[in-house]
C-alpha cells in the first residue's frame, strides 16, 4: 500500500493545492461546495458498467439498477457517514478507494468538502466525475434533531408523482375484434388496450424514511375492477413504507421490499452487474440489508414486513415474512394416489395478464416466506461474518414437467435454505464468500477475493459450485447461469491503469454445467473473455475499445433421438466515444459487431449496428436527445442489443434483427419547478420485410413505431 500523507504542514499544502486545483476545474462553481450534476447519464453510466449485451446473457434487472442509482441520486450517499457496504453498492469505488476514505475519515475527522476527495489516496478526478450525482459531503447529520415523522414527510424535497405513457402506434391483431378460427371458436385476444400506463409516487430521505407507491398496467391488459378475481383497476399494484435510524431500530419495513445479504447466494435484490466491462468491483456484493421496493417488475421482491434491530454495537439481527400471491400454470393430478389434487409445473414469471389463459394463470398460487439473518461486523469495519435462513412455502406444490433435464428441479411445496457469509479486508486484500445448503442436501458455494497489487493494478478472482439440486428461489449470485444452479465455475478479472486518462479491463470466465439444462441434452462446458480499453482525453470525453467472445454448448439438433451439444462462438466487438465539446452539446457514436459460429454448422454469420447520438440543451428549461442507426444482421441469432436514452425511472434496450434503420427522439421540458414533461418517439424502419414480429403481436408492414410521455410533478 502506497504511503499516506502524514504531518501537518505537508498535509496542508497539498490539500490546499488540490483545493486550488479543484476550484479551477469546477469554472463556474461559486460556492463552497461542488454543484452536483444534473440528473446522472445512465445511459453512459452503464455501458460502462456492463459488456455488451449477447444473445442468452444472464438476467440482469437494469430497472432496478436504474432505479437504485437514482435514489441515491435524489438522496444522495453522506461520504461522512456512509457504511463500507454503503460504498461498496454504489458500484463505483474500489475496496482500496473504500478502505483509503474510511481510514481518512478516522484520521482528520469528516469530510469539509467534496473537494477534499482529492486528498484521499486512491481517488483520481475520474472516480470523482463518476460517483459526483450519487454522493454529497454533509458536515452535520440532517437526521440529528428529528420532528415529527408525518410533518418531515410533508416538507421533504425528494417528493414526486410519476405519470407515464407508452403505446405502439400500429396497430396489430392482439387488439383487433375477436374474430373466430376455422373451428368456430372466437380466437385468442389480448382483452385490454394496446395502452401502458405507470402511476408512481414517492417521498424519501437518506438514513429516514421511504414513502412509495406504484401501479401499472401493461399493454394489453385491462382497466377493471373486479374483486372476485382480485383485479382492482390497475393489474399490478405496490406499495411500501419504511423508517430507518430509529436508536436500536435500524430499518423497519411495511409493505414491499427486497433483501440482500452477504454474496446474493439466498437473498439478492436485484440491484446486481455479474460480468461486465467493470471487471473488478462489480464481482463481489454488498450487505444492504431491507430496502424499500419501488419497481414494477412483478416478482422479484417480497411482501409483509422486515426489521433489523441493532442488538450490540456489532451484532444486527433480521426478521422478515411475505406473503404475496405468484403466477402460476395448475394443473389437475391425474394419479389419485398422490397427495395433492392440483399442483404446478413452475412459476410464471412474466407479469402479464393479457389473454385469458394468462389471467388463468394471475396469482393462483400463494407463497409464504419466512427468515431470519445475524451478522456480526468487528468495530473497525473489517470483518463481517453472517448467517441466514429462508424457508419458502407454496400452498400446491410444484411438480415439473417429466423432462430428464428437470430431474433435480426443486418439487414439492417448501424449500428451506441455510447459508452462511463472511468478508474480510486486510490491508489491499479482500477475502469474501457465502455457502448455503437448501433442501434435499444441495449445496452452494462461491468465494473470492479483490487485491490492488499496486496504485495500478487490481486483480478479482471468483470461483462458484452450485450443485444440480441446490434450489434458491430469491438468490442471485454471480454466475453465467441465470439461476444459481447446477454450475461450477472460475472467474479471473484484471485492471490496469498504466497512464494516466489509460485504463485497461479484461476477465476470463471458465464455466462447466454438470447436469442437463435446456436445449443441451448432456453435461457441458464454455468459457467467456473479454478485454477493453479505455482513454479519457478529458472529464468531459470517454472512448473505449472491447472485444469479447463467449463460447458455450447447446444442441444441434432438437429433432434427434439423441441430442448432440456442440459449442457455439459469438464474438463481439464496440468501439465508443462520448464527448461534449460544448456544455450544452454532447456527442456518442458507437459502432459494435458480432460473429456467430456453431461448430461444424456452416459458415459464420454477421451482424452490426452503427449509432450517433446527439443531446442538445438550447433553452435552460429544454434537453433534447436523438439518434440515428443503421443495423445489418443475418438472422436472429446475430442480433443486436444497444443502450438508449429514456424518459426519468425507465430504460430501453431494443432488440435490433434483419435490415434497417433505428431513431429516437427524446424531449425534457420544465415547465416550471413543479412540472417536468418528458416526450419520446422512437422508430424503426425494415427493409425487406412486409411483417414485423409474429401471432398477436405481428405489425403489418415494415415499420413500428412507439411513443411516451412521462410527467413528474415536484411538491
Amino acid at each position: 500500500m502506497p504511503a499516506v500523507l502524514t504531518g501537518g504542514l505537508r498535509t496542508e499544502v497539498r490539500a490546499t493545492a488540490i483545493a486550488a486545483t479543484l476550484l479551477l476545474l469546477a469554472g463556474s462553481a461559486s460556492g463552497q461546495e461542488y454543484p452536483r450534476p444534473p440528473v446522472p447519464d445512465l445511459d453512459r453510466l452503464t455501458q460502462e458498467l456492463f459488456a455488451e449485451i449477447q444473445s442468452d446473457e444472464s438476467g440482469v434487472a437494469y430497472e432496478d439498477l436504474y432505479e437504485t442509482l437514482l435514489l441515491y441520486y435524489q438522496t444522495p450517499l453522506n461520504l461522512n457517514l456512509a457504511s463500507r457496504d454503503e460504498l461498496r453498492s454504489l458500484l463505483l469505488l474500489s475496496e482500496t478507494q473504500i478502505t483509503h476514505l474510511l481510514e481518512h475519515r478516522q484520521r482528520t475527522g469528516p469530510l469539509l468538502s467534496f473537494y477534499e476527495l482529492q486528498s484521499v489516496e486512491g481517488f483520481d478526478l475520474r472516480t470523482i466525475y463518476r460517483i459526483a450525482p450519487f454522493v454529497a459531503v454533509l458536515t452535520s447529520d440532517p437526521n440529528a434533531a428529528r420532528g415529527n415523522l408525518w410533518q418531515r414527510i410533508a416538507h421533504e424535497e425528494n417528493n414526486a408523482l410519476f405519470l407515464r405513457y407508452e403505446r405502439t402506434v400500429q396497430g396489430r391483431p392482439g387488439y383487433g375484434p375477436a374474430d373466430t378460427t376455422s373451428t368456430g371458436r372466437p380466437a385468442t385476444r389480448y382483452l385490454g388496450s394496446p395502452d401502458k400506463l405507470l402511476l408512481r409516487y414517492r417521498v424519501s430521505r437518506s438514513r429516514d424514511f421511504s414513502l412509495g407507491f406504484t401501479a401499472e398496467k401493461d399493454a394489453g391488459e385491462q382497466l377493471v375492477w373486479d374483486p372476485g378475481t382480485r383485479r382492482y383497476g390497475a393489474d399490478f399494484y405496490s406499495a411500501h413504507f419504511v423508517v430507518q435510524e430509529r436508536g436500536r431500530l435500524k430499518t423497519l419495513a411495511l409493505g414491499d421490499y427486497q433483501l440482500q445479504f452477504g454474496q446474493g447466494l439466498l437473498l439478492s435484490s436485484g440491484f446486481v452487474v455479474g460480468k461486465g466491462a467493470e471487471t473488478i468491483t462489480t464481482v463481489r456484493r454488498s450487505s444492504v440489508g431491507v430496502r424499500p421496493y419501488a419497481s414494477v417488475l412483478e416478482n422479484s421482491f417480497f411482501r409483509g414486513a422486515a426489521a433489523t434491530v441493532a442488538v450490540t454495537p456489532t451484532v444486527r439481527a433480521t426478521v422478515f415474512g411475505s406473503r404475496k400471491r405468484v403466477d402460476a400454470s395448475l394443473q389437475q393430478a391425474q394419479d389419485s394416489l398422490t397427495d395433492f389434487r392440483e399442483f404446478t409445473s413452475g412459476l410464471q414469471l412474466s407479469g402479464f395478464h393479457r389473454t385469458p389463459t394468462e389471467l388463468a394463470n394471475r396469482e393462483v398460487l400463494r407463497e409464504t416466506v419466512l427468515g431470519g439473518h445475524a451478522q456480526y461486523t468487528s468495530p473497525d469495519g473489517d470483518l463481517q461474518i453472517g448467517a441466514t435462513a429462508v424457508n419458502t412455502q407454496f400452498d400446491k406444490p410444484l411438480q415439473r414437467r417429466d423432462e430428464l433435464y428437470n430431474k433435480y428441479e426443486l418439487r414439492g411445496d417448501r424449500n428451506l435454505a441455510l447459508g452462511v457469509h463472511y468478508s474480510y479486508v486486510w490491508r489491499n486484500l479482500l477475502l469474501f464468500g457465502e455457502t448455503a445448503r437448501s433442501a434435499g442436501g444441495g449445496l452452494g458455494t462461491v468465494n473470492g477475493l479483490l487485491a490492488s497489487l499496486s496504485p495500478a493494478v487490481d486483480i478479482a478472482v471468483l470461483q462458484r459450485h452450485y450443485a444440480r439440486n441446490f434450489h434458491t428461489l430469491y438468490g442471485n449470485a454471480f454466475g453465467e447461469n441465470t439461476r444459481n444452479i447446477n454450475e461450477n465455475g472460475l472467474y479471473v478479472g484484471l485492471k490496469v491503469r498504466p497512464a494516466p486518462r489509460w485504463e485497461a479491463s479484461a476477465y476470463y470466465d471458465r464455466f462447466s454445467f454438470p447436469w442437463l439444462r435446456y436445449q443441451v441434452g448432456a453435461p457441458s462446458a464454455g468459457h467467456d473473455w473479454l478485454v477493453r480499453l479505455t482513454f479519457s482525453p478529458s472529464k468531459t470525453s470517454l472512448l473505449y475499445a472491447q472485444i469479447r467472445q463467449r463460447t458455450k454448448a447447446y444442441d444441434a439438433d432438437t429433432l434427434r433421438a439423441v441430442p448432440l451439444p456442440v459449442p457455439t462462438q459469438r464474438r463481439s466487438l464496440l468501439l465508443f466515444y462520448d464527448t461534449s465539446p460544448l456544455p450544452q452539446l454532447s456527442l456518442r457514436t458507437r459502432v459494435q459487431g458480432s460473429r456467430y459460429r456453431e461448430d461444424g454448422g456452416g459458415p459464420a454469420r454477421h451482424g452490426y449496428v452503427l449509432a450517433q447520438d446527439v443531446t442538445v440543451q438550447p433553452l435552460r428549461r429544454l434537453r433534447l436527445s436523438a439518434r440515428y442507426a443503421l443495423f445489418d444482421t443475418d438472422d436472429y441469432d446475430t442480433r443486436q442489443y444497444v443502450f438508449e436514452q429514456d424518459v426519468l425511472y425507465a430504460f430501453s434496450i431494443p432488440v435490433l434483427a434483419g435490415q434497417g434503420t433505428r431513431t429516437y427522439v427524446l424531449a425534457q421540458f420544465d415547465v416550471n419547478r413543479h412540472l417536468t414533461l418528458w416526450l419520446r418517439y422512437a422508430d424503426t424502419h425494415y427493409r425487406h420485410q412486409d411483417t414485423i414480429g409474429s401471432g398477436l403481436d405481428e405489425i403489418q408492414g415494415n415499420r413500428r413505431s412507439d411513443v411516451k410521455a412521462q410527467l413528474r410533478y415536484r411538491f
